[in-house]
Parts: C-alpha cells; structure tokens; sequence
C-alpha cells in the first residue's frame, strides 16, 4: 500500500546515523538513475520500521511503495506482492505481454496460462521501472520473514536485477522467525542503541529513578523495550508482581499481553480474531465477531489503546501497531478461544475471494481428521501451482495430507506436496515428504516410483549423485512394465546423473533404457534411442542424425523439454555441434520468449559449449556471463561452477592466468568423495591449456591426463582435449603418453564421422608420426577443416604445421600458415597462441610488425554490453530487448549509452551498419 504515514520525525530518531546514511545514500542514487537495494535485520523492536518510516519521509519528492508481510498470509502465495503492488495496478498495461500475464495471473487478477515463476519477478522489476519514470522510487517491504514465499522469490529476483532504473528496494527482517534467508543483497545488522542514545530515549518523559534504571538494564539498548518496559514497571511497582527474569521479546509480549487484559472481554475477542485472521479486512472481522457481542465499538477501544491502527486512509483495514501485540495476543489466548476464532472467520469467509483463506481456517479450527479442510486445501494448493506458487502448494498439500484418514489419499497428497516442495526449490522438505508418501505407498508401484523420482531429483540437485542414480534406477525398475513410458523418463534423467559418475555407470543406464518396452509411437521412443548410441565407438552404420530425431519425435507428440536438452547434450557427445547449436539456439529463444529465467541457463550451457567448440569467442563469453549472472541470482549453483569454468577455459584461450585459475577454482568446487564437481571436466581442460600456451608443457600433459581417467573420460571436454594432450607429451618428448588417448579418439571420430573430427585426428597422426606422415598428414588435416566455421581448429592446425615447416627449414612455405594462424589467434585475442605464431614468423625472417592483427571496435565492450548492442543491431527496441533478457528496459538504455562511445557512434543506424560488417 501506498501509506506515506510517518511515525516520527526524523530528528526523533536517536542513534541511526550510520544507517540513516546509508539509506540517504541509496535514496541520492535513485534521484540520479541509479538503483540499488538493502536488508535491515534485527530482532523486535530494535528500529527496523522506524528507519523504513524515516527513509519514507526522506523520499518525499520520490514514488513510494509500501508493503508488510503478514504471518497469517505467508501461506498464501503473491499475497505480499498484491499488497505491495495495489496502487501500481493500472500501470499493467505497460508491461510485455507474457510479464503482463505472468503478473495479472500470480495476482490472481487472470486465469493462470502456465508461466516460469521467475517471470513475475521480471514483470515486477518492469513495473518497478515503469512506476519509477523520471521521478525514482522508494519501495519498502517490513516484516519481511513472513513475506509468502511467491511474493519474496519475485521480490528478491527484482531487487538482484536493478541497475539503472531508479529504484531502491529496502527490506526489514526479523531475526529467527519466518523465512527471509540470505539473499545475496547487501544486508545492515541493526543492534542495541548505545547507552547515550537509549537515555536520551527514555528521557523524552520524566520517570521515577528506580522505573528509569531498571528499563535501561532491561532494555538492552532495544527501542521499543525503551518505550514500552517503563509503563510496565510502573504498574509492577504498583501491583507488587514482577515476573522474574525472561527473555526481551517475551517480557515485552507480557508488557503487550498486561495492556490487553486489561479490556473488556469483546474487545479482547475482537483483538483475538484479528490475530487470528491474515487479513485485515473490517467488514470481515466485524462479521466474524457479531456472535460473541463484539463491534465497532470494541474496534474503537482497540484503536484507542494504541494497539489496533488503520492499515489504508479509507479504514477499511487495520493492523497491529506492532507485530509483538499480534504475538501476545494470539499467543496467551487458551487453545478452545483460537479454534473458535478460527471457526469464526472461516464461516465469515464464505465468498469465493476468500476461498484460500477459509481453507486454512478450517484447518486452523480442525482438531483431528477433517475431509472438509484436507478438500479445500487440496482446492487451494491445485490453485497456488498454477499460478507458480509452489511454496504455498507444497504446505497446503502437507497440510491436507495431515487432514486425511486414508493411508492412500494421504500418501497421493504426501507426493503432491513433495513435487510442489520441489517446484519450489526446497529439496530437505521435498526429500522428507517424499519419503512419508512411500512408507505409506504400500505395493502401490506408481506411488513407490513417484516419491524415488522426487527423491531422486532432489538429491541430483544438491550433488549426491550416486544416491540418485540408485534412487532413477530403482523406480523405473518398478514401473518398467506398467508404465514405460514414466520409466523411460526416470532412466533419461538417470543418464544425465550417470554423466557425473562415470563411462561404466553411464553405460549400464544406456543399457537399461534400451530395455524400456516403449511403443514406437511414443515420442520418447526416438529420445531414446539417440541417447542408446551415446557411447557408440566405430558401431556398423551410420550414426543416427539430431535433425531426423526431431522430426520422429515432433511426429510423435510432444516430450518434456528436459528430453529435448538431453538429446541436445547427446548430440554434442556426438559430434553433431553444428545441428546441436542450433537447437540450443532455438531452445533458449523459446524460453526467452516464455520468460523462463529459472531454465535458461541450462540451455545457455548448451549455446557457450558450442560457441567454443566452433571457435566463436566473444559470443561464448558474452553467453556464459549472461547465464552466470543469472544462475546467481536464480540460485542455481551448480551452473554458477559450470559457467565459471567455461570462463576459465575463455580466460586460457586469452592468457589471462589470473582470471582463469580464479573461475577454474569456482568450476571445481562442489566435488564429493563419489562424484566429481559437475564443473570439474573444463576446469582441467582450461587450466591444461592455460599451461600449454604459456609453454608449461609438462604441466599441460599432467592435466589433460586427468582427463583420460574415470569418472571424465567421456566427457566433451575429455574427447576435445586429445589433440592438445597430444601436443603436450610431443613438446616433452613422451609421445607414447598420448597414445591410448589417441587410439580412443581415432575409435569416436570413426563413430561420429564429422569431417572436423576426422581433421582433427590427421593433425593428431602428424604430430605423433615421422616426417612422412606430417608431410601427408597436416595438409590432408587443413583440407578437411571447415575455416569458416571452425576457424580455431584450422588456425591451431596451420600454426603446427608451418612450425614443422620451418624447422624443415621450408620457410617460405612456413609463412602462409603461420599467418593465417597469427590473423585468427589475434581476432579472437589469443595473446599466447599469437605471440607464438608471431615468434615463428619472425624465425622465417618476416618482419612481426607487418603481422599484428587490429582488434575490431567491439573489443573495448563488456559482454552485456555488446549482446545488448547486437540485439539493438537487429532493430529490437529496448523494452524488446529487457524482455530477452530478464533486465529493465532502463537497464538497456543505460549500457547502450555506456557502449556508443565505446563504438564511435551515435546512433541505433550506425550499429547496424557495424553488424553488417560482423564488426559487433
């Protein structure tokens, strides 16, 4: 809500000037276009909400937002967002038509059509922008850890994506209760006022000498202890009871609880349904209360006694002056008062709006079984996963399951619950809840298959690949001949498991699932068998092509998109990158346009990989920061590692020594005793060609050795590597130590027939073979590349082969492919590779100043800069663009500002001009 109510004023608030500036700071940022967001953690009462008030009336000539999460709404998914949100709604319209529709949905303004839950995070960082248009905005979110976990996964989303938008996004979280955990956003830990500020507090009114000591000792520096502990001790004093010593939070509840027993008994009802109720709707509590004489005038007593304020200007809300009331009051009422006050608001919210609610009411009110309760809840956790809230899903489906008698419908809903925890991203509570549906499963094999496969998946995603493996391969076992298909799908996730373990375990999964009695007519039956010739080494016939797949599958009907990236991976595996790239391209462009932030980076590792594998450097490093970027502010740390060594293998190419062991180092973290950091493979093959450019040959052998041994030798980077270890144990003289090497990528390169792979296998036969075999074996190597479209491996092939030149002492020979080698090494600013290439011109007697390649206009932009100006380049407007690419469009607007001088230009014409040359 929009509520610009300030409780003090700023110079009322003793001892914050640290923090009071650090907030001015933020706000001076927004004012000049810049946005940036914080954390105010601290226990109850220590300052949060009066530093949010203070910064709001710092904020006067800016828009303001303001929200509060609700405990007895934290349940209900985007009911924090749609608090927060109300006054912008009319701004909808301005939003992209699928954020729009991600957003109107979460809200529950639209029929849910289906959408990634991150894209409410991205339309809410749009109407952020939108709202803060010349003028900046201030949004300020209190009582954060009982924000519902939809409106926080979005919220926090937004405020990891700001940049130049003019918005600031400030949080207020309680310590120890409810869930706001660490965001990665910049946090201030706020603690006890100093002795100074606390007695300049308390003196604000006169007080006995012994009331003032004591609340000073007791207060511990906490604000609201100060204000609220000395009208407490005074009627101690009075009454003769003290209760002793307790902790802070708890003696001032009783200082709250002593106000409130002290009403009449309506009143205190009124009061109790209120802490009952999520909402603060009047008419509902009025409703709700009419049974037990309650009424306005009761409403007016509350509000009076400075316990209940209005939460709108129209006061058809109100609200707790402080969470801690809500606490005493509900905490210190008998158990029959709070089933009865929840008995009360269910039958009070009876229109269909309040649906959610009443559920968890009925729930609230249930002492035992209650079909009723476990109907409604399950209604409303069906409703919650369609609009993206899972966290609110898997509660309501737990909380059901609790509700229901029969072992069976309790352990359907255990699994729903399970599969919406895991939706959600919280793999202990899906692992957990996974586990009771199965022991209540009985010889059910779908319901004992279900819970392994979520079992499975959580445990997959938290890196404990060999319990998931086991966990795939024992439920598809039990639903093999019941349910193929579901036991195809089990054992396709089992082969990318199996990717991390080891060729032996990946061979037994290929083998099972070449065993799933599919029909043909299942679209995963051409999935699978792509996925069979995974490890085929010199099988008879042809190997079967990615594109013919696609079209038995699209024949077929549709299979989920993780089969599609698989066989995208699978494809790789077999060589087929110009067809995978393609369809990595297309995948990532679909997601794109569905918003689908949460699943991008998976594809984007599929797009980087070809990228390098094709030579195409500028492009894989502009894609692995993106997808970086976005892996950490989704979450996702296993693609946090990926991408860093994807990065590592970028920065050897480049030289960077530095860069390259600091994103190898992220790329290996996460190993296990059984299984390898799902980064580990290029991590080693970057840090090997790190040392081989910079002559450190023995140093290169040892690494891409590694790579020949389980559990990586079948992996992209284990193949790819061969003809780099190879030259490494050629430089050291130890060519018999590439030699099984050799022979196993002579096998693959058989089975793949890709004219690249079959290049880079004569290279290979030159480097190790006599003369009379570099003679025949290099120029057949450079006949069968592809320059255009594998320049790297031609330019790493030409330089071999004109230094084998010029050591024959055929330098005139030598010198074209040495310069052919120099030109490609500098355009993709291979500063090792082009020294080297430069050294051995200049041993031919060619003078190396004629020979120094100049880097285009682009190679001054940062990777968003220039995949900003590209898709600018393509005619995409900036708001086009924030929607590719999960920023604001002011966001977009800034960096291209910050790139056109880079570039020299002025203008969106003279970019397209530079794309038309492939100078971008």
């Amino acid at each position: 809500m929009d509520d610009r109510r300030v409780a003090r004023q700023p110079g009322e608030l003793y001892g914050r000037q640290a923090e009071r500036q650090a907030l001015a700071a933020l706000l001076d940022g927004a004012r000049a276009g810049r946005s940036g967001a914080l954390v105010l953690r601290g226990e109850p009462g220590i300052g949060k909400t009066a530093l949010l008030d203070d910064a709001a009336s710092a904020a006067q000539d800016m828009r303001l937002l303001r929200g509060t999460g609700v405990e007895g709404e934290a349940e209900l998914p985007f009911a924090g967002l749609h608090l927060l949100l109300r006054p912008v709604l009319d701004r909808l319209a301005a939003l992209p038509g699928p954020q729009r529709a991600a957003l109107e949905s979460a809200l529950g303004l639209a029929p849910s059509p289906g959408h990634d839950p991150l894209l409410v995070g991205l339309a809410v960082l749009s109407l952020l922008a939108e709202y803060a248009a010349g003028a900046g905005l201030l949004c300020a979110v209190d009582d954060a850890q009982w924000l519902d976990g939809a409106s926080r996964d979005a919220l926090v989303f937004a405020a990891r994506r700001l940049h130049a938008e003019g918005v600031v996004i400030v949080f207020a979280a309680r310590d120890g209760e409810g869930t706001f955990p660490g965001t990665g956003l910049p946090e201030r830990r706020l603690t006890g006022l100093t002795p100074e500020a606390a007695a300049a507090l308390l003196d604000r009114r006169p007080l006995p000498p012994a009331v003032r000591y004591r609340a000073l000792a007791e207060a511990q520096g906490n604000p609201l202890a100060l204000t609220e502990l000395p009208v407490a001790l005074a009627a101690e004093r009075h009454s003769g009871f003290s209760p002793g010593a307790l902790p802070l939070t708890d003696r001032l509840c009783l200082a709250f609880h002593g106000r409130v027993s002290r009403l009449p008994a309506t009143t205190q009802h009124l009061l109790l349904l209120a802490a009952a109720n999520g909402g603060g709707e009047v008419a509902v509590l009025l409703r709700a209360a009419e049974a037990a004489g309650a009424g306005t005038e009761d409403l007016a007593r509350a509000e009076e006694a400075g316990l209940l304020r209005r939460g709108d200007a129209d006061g058809t809300t109100v609200v707790f002056r402080h969470p801690l009331i809500r606490a005493a009051v509900h905490q210190r009422a008998a158990l029959g008062h709070r089933l009865a006050a929840h008995r009360a608001l269910a039958a009070a919210l009876d229109a269909p709006q309040y649906a959610d609610r009443r559920a968890w009411h009925l729930a609230a009110a249930a002492t035992g079984p209650d079909d009723e309760a476990a109907t409604a809840l399950e209604s409303t956790a069906a409703r919650a996963r369609g609009r993206g809230g899972h966290r609110a899903a898997a509660a309501a489906y737990e909380r059901a399951a609790r509700l229901t008698v029969a072992p069976a419908g309790r352990a359907r809903r255990e699994l729903l619950a399970a599969e919406a925890a895991l939706e959600a991203g919280e793999l202990d509570r899906a692992e957990e809840l996974a586990r009771r549906a199965a022991d209540r499963a009985g010889d059910s094999a779908a319901l004992g298959a279900g819970p392994r496969h979520v079992r499975a998946l959580a445990a997959f995603w938290r890196g404990a690949y060999p319990a998931a493996q086991e966990l795939l391969i024992d439920g598809a076992a039990l639903v093999r001949d019941t349910d193929p298909p579901l036991a195809a799908r089990m054992l396709i996730q089992a082969v990318h498991t199996a990717w991390y373990l080891g060729e032996r375990h990946l061979a037994q999964t290929l083998e099972r699932l070449a065993g799933v009695p599919l029909r043909d007519s299942d679209p995963l039956a051409p999935v699978a068998g792509f996925l069979g010739r995974l490890l085929d080494r010199g099988r008879p016939g042809p190997p079967p092509s990615l594109d013919d797949t696609l079209d038995a599958v699209r024949s077929r009907g549709r299979v989920p998109d993780q089969s599609l990236v698989l066989l995208c991976g699978a494809a790789m595996g077999r060589g087929q990158d110009a067809d995978a790239y393609r369809l990595a391209r297309t995948l990532a462009a679909d997601l794109r346009s569905a918003g689908a932030a949460g699943r991008l980076p998976t594809v984007l590792f599929l797009v980087a990989e070809g990228e390098v594998f094709t030579g195409r450097h500028r492009d894989a490093r502009t894609t692995a920061a993106e997808a970086l970027a976005l892996a950490r502010d989704t979450g996702q740390r296993q693609w946090v590692g990926q991408f860093g060594s994807v990065l590592a293998y970028l920065d050897a190419a480049e030289g960077d020594e530095e860069a390259c062991r600091r994103h190898a180092d992220a790329g290996m973290s996460g190993a296990t005793a059984s299984s390898i950091a799902p980064g580990a493979p290029w991590a080693h093959w970057s840090l090997g060609l790190l040392a081989l450019g910079h002559g450190r040959a023995e140093d290169a052998l040892s690494r891409f050795e590694r790579l020949t041994r389980e559990p990586m030798r079948h992996h992209f980077c284990a193949v790819r590597s061969v003809p780099d270890l190879v030259e490494a144990a050629v430089r050291v003289g130890a060519p018999e130590r590439a030699g099984e090497a050799v022979e196993r990528f002579a096998r693959w390169a058989e089975a793949v027939r890709q004219p690249w792979a079959d290049a880079l296998l004569l290279r290979c036969r030159a480097l190790l073979g006599p003369d009379s075999d570099a003679e025949r074996h290099y120029p057949a190597a450079l006949r069968a590349h592809d320059r255009e479209a594998r320049p790297l491996e031609y330019a790493r092939t030409a330089l071999l082969h004109g230094e084998w030149l010029r050591r024959a002492q055929r330098k005139a020979e030598a010198r074209p492919h040495l310069n052919d080698a120099l030109e490609t090494f500098g355009r993709l600013g291979m500063r090792p590779w082009a020294e080297r290439a430069r050294g051995e011109l200049t041993a031919t007697g060619t003078k190396d100043t004629a020979s120094r390649p100049v880097r285009g206009p682009a190679a001054g932009l940062t990777p968003q800069e220039r995949q900003i100006a590209r898709l600018a380049a393509r005619g995409l407007s900036n708001r086009d663009i924030a929607a590719q690419l999960f920023l604001s469009h002011r966001t977009v607007g800034y960096h291209l500002y910050k790139a056109y001088p880079k570039l020299g230009i002025a203008s969106r014409g003279e970019l397209r001009d530079l794309a038309a040359r492939d100078e971008l």
